[in-house]
């Protein structure tokens, strides 16, 4: 089926620009020249898409977003203006929007992200994008990851080294990878390395190669993974373990873009992009001597952090549910939900080990049920313990209370987001209004 795409501006010529580049595109557009307009558009017609400008007269973008996600609150919605700001850029992302761009408008990077939001990506597996906020095998509908999302778009195209900060097991390759894919490197090689699996005296070698004689058991000339990536990415991860004499040899390596080999007389020039990551904090260990300071500012040119899972509840639904049809389908087992008391559950958890851990526990949990919907049962001991509590705490509040209780845990979980802490209570969003204003929320 064509996809369809709403798109909403006052200003008639990038009307007509932006419609008809999308056209050539294959798709369906339909333009409005208002956002009330728009809005009626909307409300009259089904869309995979909503594309508007933010600042116009009468209803403005903004506006319009809002509206429409009362209604949808899963439609993709891409905002354009010509007064970008973090600051809006942030508020249109807890209001729900995909992303936004700034006029005037690059004709490829919007084709780029409308594919990217309609027709998905191919991953370095092979698989296909299946949801609205996957991105390159990243799951997230918070605002906190779709800020994250925004900046990997927007650093991918540039030459820039980045730091990806995280605790473990929040994706820190995952990121890396998209980084590679969507960048101007994404056809040469991805190569990854782990600096807490190598050994220094090993790691130089493992980095750079080596000539053969160079030191005992270097019985022939070896490639390093720097030459074997020369035209790509090359990804440290954990880097804040790397031995601190070779933190110098990669400072110089990235000052000059050239090496030798070890036991090697010649420099070999490479292309490459780094990119690297760590769960430590490098301005401290920077402060205490451990580190490098001008490789920290070499790598950290620009720094994207991902939150962890506790940070970004309202995501834990929308993963579990991913890892449940993958893994239902992984075992060949005809599981198709989770009963109603677990989502809460697995939501009030603290997750320390992020969306690792909440992966291997929806796996064990699909091995274990015997029902079509996973239960309490079929998790472990800490969940079962964690539902005791739970319940122990609600059967001592009050019908109002309680209530009071679950609007408030929604509100936080979507970041006092109205219209999708609704969305999470089943209720509009005059009656979540209502219930504030009576419980003083």
């Amino acid at each position: 089926m064509q996809q369809r795409i709403l798109m909403v501006d006052d200003e008639i010529n990038s009307l007509k620009v932006l419609s008809s580049a999308l056209r050539k595109s294959g798709y369906e557009v339909d333009t409005a020249r208002s956002g009330e307009e728009g809005y009626a558009c909307f409300i009259r017609g089904q869309y995979h898409l909503i594309i508007s400008d933010y600042k116009m007269p009468g209803m403005s973008g903004e506006k319009l977003l809002e509206l429409v996600k009362t209604h949808d609150a899963a439609i993709p919605f891409i905002l354009l203006t010509a007064y970008g700001s973090i600051e809006m850029a942030v508020n249109a992302m807890k209001k729900g929007a995909y992303t936004y761009l700034t006029k005037p408008v690059d004709l490829n990077l919007l084709e780029d992200l409308v594919r990217d939001v309609l027709l998905g990506q191919t991953s370095t597996t092979g698989q296909a994008k299946d949801s609205t906020w996957q991105f390159y095998n990243i799951l997230g509908q918070s605002s906190a990851m779709q800020e994250v999302f925004s900046l990997i778009r927007r650093v991918s195209k540039t030459e820039a080294n980045i730091l990806i900060l995280g605790e473990s097991g929040t994706g820190k390759e995952l990121v890396a990878r998209a980084i590679h894919y969507n960048s101007y490197h994404a056809d040469k090689p991805f190569i990854a390395i782990d600096c807490t699996t190598i050994p220094a005296e090993l790691m130089e070698s493992e980095l750079f190669g080596h000539e053969k004689g160079s030191f005992t058991g270097a019985t022939e000339r070896k490639i390093g993974l720097v030459e074997m990536a020369n035209g790509g990415t090359i990804f440290l991860d954990e880097i804040g373990d790397l031995d601190f004499a070779l933190q110098k040899k990669l400072l110089r390596f990235l000052q000059e873009k050239e090496f030798r080999r070890v036991g090697g007389k010649i420099k070999i020039k490479v292309d490459i992009r780094l990119l690297s990551a760590t769960n430590r904090n490098l301005e401290e260990d920077v402060e205490a001597g451990k580190f490098r300071s001008d490789l920290f500012y070499r790598l950290n040119v620009i720094t994207i952090r991902i939150p962890p899972l506790r940070e970004r509840r309202e995501d834990i639904a929308l993963i579990s549910r991913h890892y449940l049809q993958y893994f239902s389908e992984k075992n060949q087992k005809r599981i198709t939900g989770f009963e109603s008391e677990v989502l809460p559950l697995l939501s009030a958890y603290d997750w320390p080990g992020n969306v690792r851990e909440l992966e291997n526990t929806i796996e064990r949990a699909v091995i274990l049920c015997p029902f079509e919907s996973i239960n309490v049962e079929s998790l472990s001991r800490k969940f079962k313990d964690l539902a005791s509590r739970r319940e122990e705490s609600v059967d001592e509040m009050t019908l109002p209370e309680l209530e009071k209780k679950v609007v408030g845990q929604a509100l936080e979980k979507a970041s006092w987001n109205q219209s999708k802490a609704a969305a999470l209570l089943g209720i509009s969003r005059k009656q979540l209004r209502t219930k504030m204003k009576n419980y003083d929320l």
